[in-house]
């Protein structure tokens, strides 16, 4: 039978209450090194999974294509987005920026590609623009960010920010959020009016960017966030790094042990793709002689994870493992809930809540995730 097990293995502690105000210390620079928190009973240590002080670049395709065409590197980024997302996405950079207004203060859209864009989105009364590109990402389509921000910097009525998150990374998203959100909720509490979030392609690290801020900070609930941005905007935030996020600040940083195990002797290579490297990278299981089957062990941080198995080069999923619906693209995947097992514990008992249409969070969550973004220090 092919299976997958979770060792419980925790290694970060926090428990929240209806409690008076305590310390929260932090070990690393993505979190920050001491915030006090209402209803914080213990310490989290950060330390070892979270040193992401400055993202990791993105797989972005070489910018060495000489003589090629706008259209050529849309559609090849096109292509690499559509794969490692697991979506079908297009961007067409030729065409130029394109936006939409999610709420009347809060537009998500493309990347600024020269500084007259800045003249554009002033006359639409924006007032803070944030970029979530790395500089791979910009130097793919030669975007002169130094070039946009030093014009934008002319006026007294527009602010230029980036944070970067990694392109087509879900778990970078999700270590990163905490900190994205704290400075755009600053931003905007400082700058008021309109906020223009952008990525690239403005359809996935913008959208949950977003998306985060609408849960966290302007009190929606999960999903009434996510039909309202998906009703304005076509496009693809990854849901479960934003619920990830979400129990990493109300509970702390927890890794745990899976194996997953594929039976079968009559194949040269198995592989899975998903988890936490994303759809772009595999991962190999090695072959245990003695039981005849594949075997890959990984400490995950606590969460929902989708995967799937490559065969000889030959995706498919484990029908033995959890299976998710098909999407609305047509396909399935394996999927696990990483947990403590202990139903009665505090991260066992949000995560289920996580997992429920209805979910919401509660005033002291809500308190608890406010005074965590406030406090959140600032990195420039």
């Amino acid at each position: 039978m092919n299976c997958l097990t979770i060792t419980s293995r925790s290694y970060y502690y926090c428990y929240y209450s209806e409690l008076p105000i305590y310390s929260l210390k932090f070990k690393t620079s993505i979190y920050p090194r001491s915030v006090k928190i209402k209803g914080l009973a213990n310490v989290i240590d950060f330390r070892a999974s979270c040193c992401l002080a400055k993202a990791t670049p993105s797989p972005t395709p070489s910018t060495n294509m000489d003589g090629a065409e706008d259209e050529v590197k849309s559609e090849e980024y096109s292509t690499n987005m559509t794969e490692a997302m697991g979506a079908v996405l297009t961007y067409r950079h030729e065409l130029g920026m394109n936006y939409n207004f999610i709420r009347p203060d809060l537009i998500v859209g493309s990347c600024l590609q020269t500084p007259e864009d800045v003249d554009k989105l002033r006359s639409i009364q924006v007032n803070t623009i944030y970029c979530l590109q790395q500089d791979p990402d910009l130097a793919y389509f030669d975007v002169d960010i130094n070039a946009i921000r030093e014009y934008a910097s002319t006026f007294d009525d527009i602010q230029h920010l980036r944070a970067e998150i990694r392109d087509f990374d879900g778990t970078d998203l999700r270590l990163r959020l905490p900190a994205v959100v704290s400075k755009l909720h600053k931003a905007v509490n400082r700058n008021g009016g309109v906020t223009y979030i952008h990525c690239t392609a403005g359809l996935g690290r913008a959208p949950a960017t977003a998306l985060a801020y609408m849960f966290w900070v302007q009190g929606y609930k999960l999903n009434n966030a996510l039909s309202l941005l998906l009703r304005n905007r076509k496009c693809f935030p990854n849901v479960d790094a934003i619920k990830s996020a979400t129990a990493d600040i109300l509970t702390g940083l927890k890794k745990r042990s899976i194996t997953l195990t594929w039976n079968g002797d009559t194949c040269s290579t198995v592989e899975v793709s998903g988890l936490d490297v994303g759809w772009s990278q595999k991962i190999p299981l090695e072959y245990d002689e003695k039981h005849g089957s594949w075997i890959l062990h990984r400490d995950l941080l606590e969460g929902r994870y989708e995967y799937k198995y490559i065969v000889d080069g030959e995706w498919m999923t484990n029908t033995n493992e959890p299976v998710t619906s098909v999407n609305k693209d047509g396909h399935i995947n394996n999927y696990v809930q990483v947990v403590d097992k202990d139903p009665e514990s505090i991260s066992a008992a949000l995560w289920t809540r996580l997992g429920a249409d209805d979910f919401d969070l509660t005033t002291n969550e809500r308190e608890i995730i406010k005074q965590f973004l406030d406090e959140y220090p600032d990195d420039e």
